[in-house]
């Protein structure tokens, strides 16, 4: 389970005795906030997913399981009535049909005892179709994305082709997005007074970040470190800086600073407007990010669990997801059950067939 990070608001401006906070620290102090609030809710989200994982598949694993003995048991009912001589050619023909989509459905599902049945009664094999399936699926694809998949010449199953092309065309969106991003910012850069103050407060907080990095990188180094056990924390420690420099995470960075000691608790309290506005740039772009990162987990969440376009993934979207899913088990179940009782005698059978053609 993942651990929550130390709270940002820790690393708060806090006002002095006399003297309200200046703009430049309240600024500051908000982007704290967000980054607090944000953080929650990821952290609250992929709880969600977990617990409503683990109840999805209490409510419905037993259910899938007695749905897909049932098909099972049909499955092999046809089999054998097809082996009999009682069935015309146009009922042999749908008892054939529902055989085979039957062990398809099975086999989707992992069962793969049922492929021998499928590929006795089918024109041809599960491995055939499969491949037609991937074939179609692939010139789709191209066709949307107007270019070969990148894929060496590699046969990939449907489910592969799918997240390569998805994969393809996330990337696409993604280019052009920051192409039209970077244009746009070009326009209102030129259009807006103070360019150029702007750059070099990008610029100043782009350096105060790496001087950060590079402070904590010598007193970290664990090569320079005798204690064993103070080595083993340092290259801990290293570590988490290093995933936090790549990601920009300025936050976690001042955390480590603090944790390891290598700063003035309240030296934050002192800082300039000029250095506590580079910091609120760098906790701008830090919001922005974690916002991305909320929104890729609810689509991923959403996604996951079939919920309606537009639904957001929440404890009550969630419920209603299981209790849908768990209905249309028990209402495929009860239709399996009376197909059974039905095809279990000739006339019964016949009339289940005809039904169907």
């Amino acid at each position: 389970m993942p651990q929550t990070p130390p709270a940002a608001n820790a690393l708060r401006v806090l006002p002095p005795s006399a003297q309200p906070l200046s703009a430049a620290a309240r600024a500051y102090n908000l982007q704290l906030t967000r980054i607090d609030k944000l953080r929650s809710q990821l952290a609250e989200l992929d709880a969600l997913g977990r617990q409503h994982r683990q109840a999805l598949h209490d409510a419905v694993a037993p259910l899938r399981l007695q749905v897909g003995q049932r098909q099972r048991e049909l499955a092999l009912a046809l089999d054998a009535h097809l082996q009999g001589k009682l069935l015309s050619q146009g009922q042999a023909t749908v008892a054939r049909d529902a055989l085979c989509h039957l062990a398809r459905t099975l086999a989707e599902e992992g069962d793969v005892a049922v492929r021998e049945l499928h590929d006795r009664h089918s024109p041809r094999s599960l491995a055939q179709l499969r491949q037609d399936h991937a074939d179609a699926l692939r010139q789709r694809l191209e066709t949307v994305l107007g270019e070969p998949l990148a894929d060496d010449g590699q046969d990939l199953s449907a489910e592969q082709l799918v997240r390569a092309g998805m994969e393809r065309l996330r990337r696409s969106q993604q280019e052009a997005q920051e192409r039209r991003r970077d244009a746009a910012e070009a326009r209102r850069a030129r259009k807006r007074p103070g360019r150029a103050l702007r750059e070099a407060e990008q610029q100043g907080a782009d350096t105060l970040l790496r001087r950060l990095f590079r402070q904590l990188a010598s007193a970290l180094h664990p090569d320079r470190e005798s204690d064993p056990a103070a080595r083993l924390r340092k290259t801990a420690l290293m570590s988490e800086a290093n995933a936090a420099y790549e990601k920009r995470d300025l936050v976690t960075l001042l955390q480590i600073q603090s944790r390891a000691e290598l700063a003035d608790p309240d030296a934050v309290h002192r800082l300039p407007d000029e250095r506590l506005a580079a910091l609120t740039l760098l906790l701008k772009a830090q919001v922005a990010s974690l916002e991305r990162e909320r929104a890729a987990l609810q689509a991923s969440l959403a996604a996951e669990f079939d919920l309606p376009e537009g639904t957001s993934p929440n404890a009550n979207s969630l419920l209603q997801q299981r209790i849908d899913e768990a209905r249309s088990l028990e209402s495929a179940l009860s239709g399996l059950s009376q197909d059974l009782e039905t095809v279990g005698d000739e006339r019964g059978l016949k009339r289940w067939l005809n039904a169907r053609r």
